[in-house]
Protein backbone atom coordinates (compact mmCIF):
# COMPACT_ATOMS: atom_id res chain seq x y z
CA UNK A 1 0.00 0.00 0.00
CA UNK A 2 0.93 3.46 -0.64
CA UNK A 3 1.45 6.45 1.44
CA UNK A 4 -0.22 10.05 1.63
CA UNK A 5 0.78 13.50 3.03
CA UNK A 6 -2.82 14.19 4.29
CA UNK A 7 -3.83 17.86 5.23
CA UNK A 8 -7.57 17.19 6.86
CA UNK A 9 -10.23 15.31 6.35
CA UNK A 10 -13.97 17.14 6.14
CA UNK A 11 -17.04 15.33 6.23
CA UNK A 12 -20.68 16.65 4.98
CA UNK A 13 -19.57 18.90 2.53
CA UNK A 14 -21.74 20.14 -0.17
CA UNK A 15 -18.66 22.64 -1.82
CA UNK A 16 -16.28 19.88 -3.31
CA UNK A 17 -18.91 17.94 -5.66
CA UNK A 18 -22.02 16.17 -5.84
CA UNK A 19 -24.37 15.65 -2.98
CA UNK A 20 -22.62 14.99 0.50
CA UNK A 21 -19.27 14.34 0.04
CA UNK A 22 -16.15 13.41 2.43
CA UNK A 23 -13.48 15.42 1.19
CA UNK A 24 -9.47 14.57 1.50
CA UNK A 25 -7.27 17.33 1.51
CA UNK A 26 -3.69 16.06 0.42
CA UNK A 27 -0.79 18.55 1.18
CA UNK A 28 1.76 19.75 -1.46
CA UNK A 29 0.92 21.91 -4.43
CA UNK A 30 3.06 22.67 -7.35
CA UNK A 31 1.06 26.28 -7.95
CA UNK A 32 1.09 29.27 -5.71
CA UNK A 33 -1.56 31.58 -5.86
CA UNK A 34 -1.49 34.74 -3.90
CA UNK A 35 -4.58 34.55 -2.86
CA UNK A 36 -4.42 30.99 -1.82
CA UNK A 37 -7.14 29.81 1.11
CA UNK A 38 -5.50 27.25 2.31
CA UNK A 39 -1.83 28.71 2.80
CA UNK A 40 -1.05 25.83 5.00
CA UNK A 41 -1.78 22.60 1.92
CA UNK A 42 1.13 24.62 -0.35
CA UNK A 43 4.40 22.81 1.11
CA UNK A 44 5.00 19.31 0.75
CA UNK A 45 6.39 18.77 4.15
CA UNK A 46 4.28 19.01 7.78
CA UNK A 47 4.49 22.38 9.23
CA UNK A 48 3.73 23.78 12.49
CA UNK A 49 0.69 25.48 13.14
CA UNK A 50 0.04 27.81 16.29
CA UNK A 51 -2.54 29.04 18.20
CA UNK A 52 -1.93 32.05 20.30
CA UNK A 53 -5.27 31.68 22.47
CA UNK A 54 -4.47 28.36 23.21
CA UNK A 55 -0.45 28.65 24.47
CA UNK A 56 -0.57 29.26 27.90
CA UNK A 57 2.97 30.09 27.91
CA UNK A 58 4.28 27.32 29.56
CA UNK A 59 7.85 27.01 27.18
CA UNK A 60 7.97 23.41 27.48
CA UNK A 61 8.17 23.20 23.15
CA UNK A 62 11.56 25.43 23.48
CA UNK A 63 13.16 22.90 25.91
CA UNK A 64 11.54 19.53 23.42
CA UNK A 65 12.80 21.06 20.02
CA UNK A 66 16.09 19.67 19.47
CA UNK A 67 16.75 22.13 16.49
CA UNK A 68 15.96 25.15 18.25
CA UNK A 69 13.71 26.08 16.01
CA UNK A 70 11.35 27.88 18.85
CA UNK A 71 12.13 31.10 20.53
CA UNK A 72 9.94 33.80 22.10
CA UNK A 73 9.21 37.35 20.40
CA UNK A 74 6.14 38.39 21.74
CA UNK A 75 4.59 35.01 21.53
CA UNK A 76 6.23 31.95 19.87
CA UNK A 77 8.20 32.22 16.87
CA UNK A 78 9.55 29.67 14.75
CA UNK A 79 12.77 28.87 12.33
CA UNK A 80 10.71 26.87 9.89
CA UNK A 81 13.90 26.12 7.80
CA UNK A 82 15.19 24.51 11.06
CA UNK A 83 12.36 22.36 11.07
CA UNK A 84 12.29 18.31 11.31
CA UNK A 85 8.49 17.87 11.42
CA UNK A 86 9.51 15.32 14.02
CA UNK A 87 6.07 16.48 15.94
CA UNK A 88 7.29 16.35 19.40
CA UNK A 89 6.24 20.35 20.26
CA UNK A 90 2.95 19.15 19.02
CA UNK A 91 3.13 16.08 21.21
CA UNK A 92 4.48 17.51 23.97
CA UNK A 93 1.84 20.39 24.17
CA UNK A 94 -0.46 20.85 27.09
CA UNK A 95 -2.67 22.90 25.73
CA UNK A 96 -2.55 21.48 21.68
CA UNK A 97 -1.67 25.28 21.08
CA UNK A 98 0.57 23.77 18.40
CA UNK A 99 -0.69 21.24 15.59
CA UNK A 100 1.60 19.53 13.22
CA UNK A 101 -0.29 20.18 10.10
CA UNK A 102 0.29 17.22 7.18
CA UNK A 103 -0.11 13.83 8.59
CA UNK A 104 1.28 10.27 6.95
CA UNK A 105 -1.62 7.98 6.33
CA UNK A 106 -1.24 4.20 4.85
CA UNK A 107 -3.79 4.39 2.16
CA UNK A 108 -5.23 0.77 3.52
CA UNK A 109 -6.22 2.82 6.52
CA UNK A 110 -7.55 5.75 4.83
CA UNK A 111 -9.65 3.56 2.52
CA UNK A 112 -11.01 2.26 5.56
CA UNK A 113 -11.61 5.36 7.44
CA UNK A 114 -13.06 7.19 4.32
CA UNK A 115 -15.81 3.91 3.57
CA UNK A 116 -17.51 4.25 6.91
CA UNK A 117 -19.01 7.44 5.40
CA UNK A 118 -20.49 5.87 3.33
CA UNK A 119 -24.27 5.94 4.58
CA UNK A 120 -24.83 9.39 4.32
CA UNK A 121 -23.90 9.65 0.53
CA UNK A 122 -27.06 8.88 -0.55
CA UNK A 123 -27.22 8.81 -4.80
CA UNK A 124 -25.07 11.80 -5.65
CA UNK A 125 -22.79 12.51 -2.96
CA UNK A 126 -19.09 10.43 -2.01
CA UNK A 127 -15.65 11.02 -1.70
CA UNK A 128 -13.60 13.97 -3.14
CA UNK A 129 -9.92 13.99 -3.48
CA UNK A 130 -8.54 17.91 -3.07
CA UNK A 131 -5.26 19.81 -2.02
CA UNK A 132 -3.18 21.34 -2.27
CA UNK A 133 -2.90 19.22 -5.31
CA UNK A 134 -3.56 15.86 -5.06
CA UNK A 135 -2.31 14.97 -8.31
CA UNK A 136 1.27 15.23 -7.10
CA UNK A 137 0.74 12.48 -5.23
CA UNK A 138 0.06 9.80 -7.88
CA UNK A 139 -0.03 6.56 -6.78
CA UNK A 140 -1.49 7.50 -3.51
CA UNK A 141 -4.40 9.15 -5.13
CA UNK A 142 -4.87 6.41 -7.87
CA UNK A 143 -4.97 3.97 -5.02
CA UNK A 144 -7.45 5.38 -3.01
CA UNK A 145 -10.24 6.02 -6.09
CA UNK A 146 -9.59 2.53 -7.03
CA UNK A 147 -10.50 1.22 -3.49
CA UNK A 148 -13.23 3.78 -3.30
CA UNK A 149 -14.92 2.76 -6.52
CA UNK A 150 -14.15 -1.17 -5.51
CA UNK A 151 -16.29 -0.12 -2.32
CA UNK A 152 -19.32 1.40 -4.38
CA UNK A 153 -18.50 5.10 -3.19
CA UNK A 154 -18.65 7.64 -5.66
CA UNK A 155 -15.61 9.54 -6.15
CA UNK A 156 -14.14 13.37 -7.48
CA UNK A 157 -10.92 14.80 -8.11
CA UNK A 158 -9.93 18.43 -7.44
CA UNK A 159 -6.64 19.91 -9.49
CA UNK A 160 -5.81 22.38 -11.41
CA UNK A 161 -4.41 20.03 -14.07
CA UNK A 162 -0.58 21.14 -13.98
CA UNK A 163 1.17 18.09 -14.66
CA UNK A 164 1.64 15.41 -17.20
CA UNK A 165 -1.62 14.01 -18.57
CA UNK A 166 -0.91 10.67 -17.91
CA UNK A 167 -0.88 10.64 -14.16
CA UNK A 168 -4.63 12.55 -14.67
CA UNK A 169 -5.26 9.92 -17.17
CA UNK A 170 -5.00 6.55 -14.82
CA UNK A 171 -7.42 7.57 -12.56
CA UNK A 172 -10.10 8.59 -14.83
CA UNK A 173 -11.79 4.77 -15.37
CA UNK A 174 -12.24 5.01 -11.28
CA UNK A 175 -12.94 8.86 -10.97
CA UNK A 176 -17.05 9.95 -11.54
CA UNK A 177 -16.26 13.46 -11.42
CA UNK A 178 -13.11 15.62 -12.10
CA UNK A 179 -13.29 19.45 -10.75
CA UNK A 180 -11.18 21.55 -12.84
CA UNK A 181 -9.85 25.13 -12.05
CA UNK A 182 -9.28 27.09 -14.91
CA UNK A 183 -7.90 30.29 -12.91
CA UNK A 184 -6.61 33.17 -15.87
CA UNK A 185 -6.74 32.67 -19.68
CA UNK A 186 -3.65 34.91 -20.22
CA UNK A 187 -0.48 32.90 -19.80
CA UNK A 188 1.58 36.00 -18.93
CA UNK A 189 -0.81 37.04 -15.86
CA UNK A 190 -1.35 33.26 -14.98
CA UNK A 191 2.36 32.70 -14.06
CA UNK A 192 2.47 36.38 -12.51
CA UNK A 193 -0.19 35.29 -9.83
CA UNK A 194 -0.11 31.45 -9.41
CA UNK A 195 4.07 31.05 -10.14
CA UNK A 196 3.45 29.02 -13.03
CA UNK A 197 1.82 28.89 -16.93
CA UNK A 198 -1.17 27.42 -18.04
CA UNK A 199 -0.56 26.03 -21.41
CA UNK A 200 -0.70 22.64 -20.18
CA UNK A 201 -3.71 23.39 -17.74
CA UNK A 202 -5.42 24.44 -21.09
CA UNK A 203 -4.12 21.07 -22.96
CA UNK A 204 -5.13 18.76 -20.09
CA UNK A 205 -8.77 20.36 -19.86
CA UNK A 206 -8.84 19.76 -23.98
CA UNK A 207 -7.74 15.84 -23.19
CA UNK A 208 -10.06 15.51 -20.28
CA UNK A 209 -13.33 16.33 -22.83
CA UNK A 210 -11.56 14.15 -25.47
CA UNK A 211 -11.97 11.33 -22.88
CA UNK A 212 -15.39 12.38 -22.60
CA UNK A 213 -14.46 12.72 -18.30
CA UNK A 214 -17.73 14.64 -16.58
CA UNK A 215 -16.17 17.73 -15.97
CA UNK A 216 -17.05 20.92 -13.18
CA UNK A 217 -15.01 24.06 -14.12
CA UNK A 218 -14.19 26.30 -10.90
CA UNK A 219 -12.82 30.39 -11.32
CA UNK A 220 -11.89 31.72 -8.29
CA UNK A 221 -13.17 35.38 -8.99
CA UNK A 222 -9.99 37.16 -7.56
CA UNK A 223 -10.29 41.13 -7.59
CA UNK A 224 -7.64 42.98 -10.13
CA UNK A 225 -6.34 38.90 -10.73
CA UNK A 226 -9.11 36.75 -12.12
CA UNK A 227 -12.30 39.49 -12.08
CA UNK A 228 -11.66 40.89 -15.19
CA UNK A 229 -14.78 40.59 -17.87
CA UNK A 230 -11.91 39.69 -20.08
CA UNK A 231 -10.72 37.00 -18.51
CA UNK A 232 -13.97 35.18 -18.08
CA UNK A 233 -15.01 35.98 -21.91
CA UNK A 234 -11.33 34.42 -22.77
CA UNK A 235 -12.43 31.38 -21.08
CA UNK A 236 -15.79 31.16 -21.62
CA UNK A 237 -14.42 30.98 -25.63
CA UNK A 238 -12.25 28.45 -24.48
CA UNK A 239 -14.54 26.21 -23.35
CA UNK A 240 -17.20 26.87 -25.89
CA UNK A 241 -14.58 25.51 -28.65
CA UNK A 242 -13.10 22.70 -26.30
CA UNK A 243 -16.02 21.06 -25.43
CA UNK A 244 -18.26 22.64 -22.44
CA UNK A 245 -17.76 21.72 -19.28
CA UNK A 246 -21.03 19.76 -17.21
CA UNK A 247 -20.83 23.25 -14.64
CA UNK A 248 -18.91 26.39 -14.87
CA UNK A 249 -18.66 27.76 -10.77
CA UNK A 250 -17.59 31.59 -10.15
CA UNK A 251 -16.26 30.96 -6.76
CA UNK A 252 -16.44 34.41 -4.72
CA UNK A 253 -13.42 35.17 -3.04
CA UNK A 254 -13.58 36.40 0.51
CA UNK A 255 -10.73 36.76 3.77
CA UNK A 256 -12.08 34.58 5.96
CA UNK A 257 -8.16 32.43 5.86
CA UNK A 258 -7.00 35.27 7.65
CA UNK A 259 -5.98 33.45 10.93
CA UNK A 260 -4.70 30.51 8.76
CA UNK A 261 -1.57 33.11 7.84
CA UNK A 262 -0.73 33.97 11.29
CA UNK A 263 -0.41 30.53 12.47
CA UNK A 264 1.83 30.48 9.79
CA UNK A 265 4.07 33.40 10.22
CA UNK A 266 3.43 34.71 6.99
CA UNK A 267 1.86 38.18 5.80
CA UNK A 268 -1.12 37.95 2.96
CA UNK A 269 -1.21 40.59 0.53
CA UNK A 270 -5.17 39.43 0.28
CA UNK A 271 -5.58 40.06 4.14
CA UNK A 272 -7.45 43.56 3.79
CA UNK A 273 -9.41 42.45 0.68
CA UNK A 274 -13.50 42.58 0.71
CA UNK A 275 -15.41 40.05 -0.55
CA UNK A 276 -16.40 39.77 -3.88
CA UNK A 277 -19.59 42.32 -4.50
CA UNK A 278 -22.78 40.74 -5.51
CA UNK A 279 -23.70 43.00 -8.67
CA UNK A 280 -19.77 42.12 -10.17
CA UNK A 281 -20.22 38.62 -9.73
CA UNK A 282 -23.55 38.87 -11.24
CA UNK A 283 -22.07 40.52 -14.21
CA UNK A 284 -19.21 37.99 -14.32
CA UNK A 285 -22.02 34.95 -14.56
CA UNK A 286 -24.13 36.75 -17.12
CA UNK A 287 -20.84 36.64 -19.57
CA UNK A 288 -20.20 33.36 -18.47
CA UNK A 289 -23.42 32.06 -19.36
CA UNK A 290 -23.25 33.20 -22.72
CA UNK A 291 -20.45 30.73 -23.44
CA UNK A 292 -21.41 28.02 -21.04
CA UNK A 293 -25.01 28.02 -20.17
CA UNK A 294 -24.71 26.14 -16.79
CA UNK A 295 -22.31 28.98 -15.50
CA UNK A 296 -23.60 30.20 -11.82
CA UNK A 297 -21.53 31.85 -8.54
CA UNK A 298 -20.92 30.84 -5.25
CA UNK A 299 -19.56 32.08 -1.79
CA UNK A 300 -20.61 34.72 0.51
CA UNK A 301 -21.13 37.90 -1.33
CA UNK A 302 -20.73 41.89 0.10
CA UNK A 303 -24.24 42.98 -0.86
CA UNK A 304 -22.89 46.63 -1.72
Amino acid sequence: MEEALILDIQRMSTEDGPGLRTTVFFKGCNLNCGWCHNPESISKKPEVNWYSAKCIGCNICLSVCGQGGIYKNEGLKFKRHLCLSCGKCEKECPNAAIEMKGKKYDTAKLLKELVKDRAYFGRDGGVTLSGGEVMMQPAAAAELVKGLKAEGVGTAVDTAGCYDFKILEEILPYTDIILYDIKIFDNDLHKKFTGVENKRILENYIKLKEKNARVWVRTPIIENATDGAENIQKIGEFLAAAGLPEKWELCAFNNLCRDKYERLDREWEYKNAERTKKEHIEALTEIAKKYVPSAIYSGMLKEK
